[in-house]
């Protein structure tokens, strides 16, 4: 009895043991999952209980320097469906996908496809209009379908298309952005999105009589930038024009910089593509085999439309770089530009340096060797500073660092990193050594501004939706990297390459342009790049241009011939854009006053007529059919062998005009020769000068009717103003 006592007293010790142990497991499974797992358990059962819908935010809106709009967010809707809601017999299915595929213009397969997912909440498609929205909410009401959702979304919305493209980029599908200001500024732009919650079952579907709970989205802020929409739009324009003139194959580039604080006014790269469909088929290939999704296609238009060529690209600048050279030289000491030089063949390390032209100019002073950019005077240069000093400047100039341009992919120069004599002799007029664009522009800045290297600037401001100040992003100087006088020697110098050197074709009457012209052979033999570097007012500078055109085919490859001229227009348009006064020199009213006899192109092809007109001084503009220089000319206007001053423009027909545009004489009294002229020019008219001074009289009276492209003739005095 006693040991059968004795085991029940330790059956019973073990049980109340046992039950101790569990009971303390059970107390610390309860702690653990309340104090460790709780916030973790409560968010699992919240979303057990609930279906959350996001709200798009809205991008904030990219702005020109003054407050034009460049990307904007538009309403859209969101079309998703809840699988756990839809009916499950297969004909109500397939009938739901049928009629959404319609409405939504989708493949039936794909719509089902989304529908048929183990999900609570699956998108079918993003950024559809109110329209189609409104039409899924009939489709849904009069058929009695729950588990459609159409949801607040937001569609990126370019409105000038092509305009500036390569500047800003572009969004993804989720409106992430995938390239240039987009990409750069995402986090700013993008803002915080919203959500719609609603109450489900253990099954997935919706609870009935729940209200839905809105989370209002936070918009992303602005990005205000230092492009100007209206001088992006002239480079574009001069840049197009000068593709289509020389027949330009690889594209080309303009960048415009206001040299007082580094502000990139313009960034033009061709061929380009519109961010409202960035994945269209770029020019080239077959739109029939194009998808514009895979890999292949992706690689194709990140090498074409999608290549900022003035950021990515590296080439060898030629003798547009012989500025830094003649800079370095003078900040040392070494040279005066009246030195007497001598442009004979030099020996340099096995090699023969020799002048363009043969036979070469000889002895002239350096500001002529300059005019006339003859490389072995530069080179002698160079051999003055010595290598260590020459790539001093060179570095100092910033071309051995990216500029730091907030764009995505920018190149890096690729200069000799224990350079040679050969080396240095080559780099002192411009080759074999590449760098970007905008590095040359860059520098050009410096070179115009009293010798300050700025770094560039794109993005001038962030702002909230109220317009408010977020933050600032002030000009800023890297280093002075020529001294002040040496930076006025130079804007002199250069000035007399547009006036009395290879850059005459950059020559502005009213306007004081300094420039430089470069002409440069690719790896590819017989591949030039023509280009042009400049600023003005030479005396003042509030702008520098740079004109690069890749693998010219047609008249010439020079870039005094082909480049100066582009920058020229786009130099004379900014500066009258920006109200710049004009000052004219004796030079200019002589210019002003020339005239020609407008020659008869009629008949010839639209290359030839080109040619002839450029010959003449004279500008053109073409209406009808341009899409090929081989197309004939039908009609011009003025008519061959009417007096016109030069640079006036012809109006080219490639078609028999049945009636001509009328246009409204203005009135031009006391106008100068400058203002009437660029008042006839903007409204498609001609002008004979006779005098100089202000317009006192003119041929047809203000008011009258005439012909687009007719002659006005206008009578100028100097006023008596004593």
């Amino acid at each position: 009895m006693n040991g059968a006592t004795l085991m029940m007293k330790k059956r019973l010790l073990f049980l109340m043991v046992a039950f101790s142990l569990f009971i303390l497991g059970l107390l610390f499974r309860v702690g653990w999952i309340q104090m460790v797992r709780g916030e973790e358990l409560q968010e699992m059962a919240f979303q057990q209980q609930n279906s959350n819908r996001e709200i798009t935010p809205k991008r904030g809106t990219i702005y020109d320097r003054n407050g034009n709009k460049l990307a904007v967010s538009s309403s859209a809707e969101r079309i998703a469906v809840n699988p756990q809601d839809l009916p499950k017999d297969k004909k109500e299915r397939e009938f739901i996908a049928e009629n959404l595929a319609l409405i939504l213009e989708m493949d039936k397969e794909d719509v089902l496809e989304k529908m048929n997912k183990n999900n609570r909440y699956q998108e079918i498609k993003r950024h559809v209009s109110k329209e189609v929205g409104n039409k899924v909410r009939q489709f849904r009401s009069e058929n009695n379908i729950k588990g459609i959702y159409i949801d607040e979304d937001s569609k990126r919305v370019y409105p000038h298309n092509n305009l500036a493209s390569h500047i800003l980029g572009f969004v993804g599908y989720d409106n992430q952005g995938l390239d240039g200001i987009e990409r750069v500024m995402d986090k700013y732009l993008k803002g915080v999105p919203g959500k719609i919650l609603s109450e489900v079952d253990a099954r997935g579907r919706q609870t009935p009589f729940y209200e839905e709970k809105r989370i209002e989205p936070q918009d992303g802020l602005d990005v205000v930038l230092t492009i100007d929409k209206d001088i992006q739009y002239i480079a574009t324009r001069e840049l197009e024009r000068a593709i289509d003139d020389n027949k330009v194959l690889k594209g080309g580039i303009v960048i415009v910089m206001d040299p007082r604080n580094g502000d990139i006014l313009a960034m033009v790269s061709k061929p380009d593509y519109n961010p409202n469909n960035p994945r269209a088929c770029p020019p080239g290939e077959d739109p029939e085999t194009w998808d514009g999704t895979t890999s292949e296609d992706i690689e194709k238009l990140q090498e074409t439309v999608w290549r900022n060529r003035g950021l990515v690209d590296t080439y060898e600048p030629g003798s547009t770089f012989k500025a830094i050279t003649v800079a370095a030289g003078l900040e040392e000491g070494i040279i005066s530009l009246d030195d007497i030089t001598n442009d004979s063949p030099i020996e340099v390390q096995g090699h023969t340096i020799r002048c363009w032209r043969t036979p070469p100019h000889g002895e002239q002073t350096l500001r002529e060797a300059v005019y006339n950019s003859c490389n072995p005077s530069f080179v002698k240069i160079g051999e003055k500073l010595g290598i260590s000093t020459f790539y001093e400047y060179v570095r100092s100039f910033g071309f051995y660092d990216k500029t730091g341009v907030p764009l995505p992919y920018e190149g890096e120069s690729n200069i000799h990193k224990n350079p040679t004599l050969i080396n240095m002799a080559t780099t002192t007029f411009g080759q074999r050594f590449t760098i970007t664009p905008v590095h040359l522009v860059n520098a050009y800045c410096a070179i115009a501004n009293g010798g300050n290297l700025m770094r560039p600037r794109l993005v001038k401001e962030l702002r909230d939706s109220e317009g408010n100040i977020v933050e600032k992003f002030e000009p800023e100087v890297i280093r002075q990297v020529i001294s002040k006088e040496t930076s006025s020697a130079m804007r002199e110098l250069l000035e007399g390459v547009v006036s009395e050197g290879t850059g005459r074709n950059a020559y502005v009457r009213g306007y004081r342009v300094a420039g430089k012209t470069g002409t440069s052979e690719t790896l590819e033999e017989g591949v030039y790049i023509a280009s042009f570097a400049a600023f003005a007012p030479a005396d003042n500078p509030v702008i520098s241009v740079l004109v690069a055109l890749n693998h010219p085919t047609g008249h010439s490859y020079y870039g005094g011939q082909i480049a100066a001229p582009v920058a020229g227009r786009i130099i004379e348009d900014t500066l009258d854009y920006l109200n710049i006064e004009r000052r004219y020199t004796e030079k200019d009213e002589q210019m002003m006053a020339e005239e020609v006899f407008v020659p008869d192109i009629r008949d010839k092809t639209l290359n030839e007529a080109k040619l002839i007109l450029r010959e003449y001084g004279l500008d053109y503009r073409i209406e009808g059919d341009n899409s090929s220089g081989d197309i004939v000319v039908k009609e011009q206007t003025p008519k061959p062998g009417a007096v016109i001053s030069k640079q006036s423009t012809v109006i080219v027909y490639t078609y028999k005009p049945e009636t001509k545009k009328m246009v409204k004489v203005p009135d031009l009294t006391n106008k100068t020769v400058e203002e009437a002229t660029r008042t006839l020019r903007d409204m498609g008219l001609n002008i004979k000068i006779n005098g100089i001074g202000s317009a006192i009289s003119q041929s047809v009276e203000p008011g009258e009717e005439v012909q687009e492209g007719e002659i006005i003739a206008v009578d100028f005095i100097i006023l008596d103003t004593h």
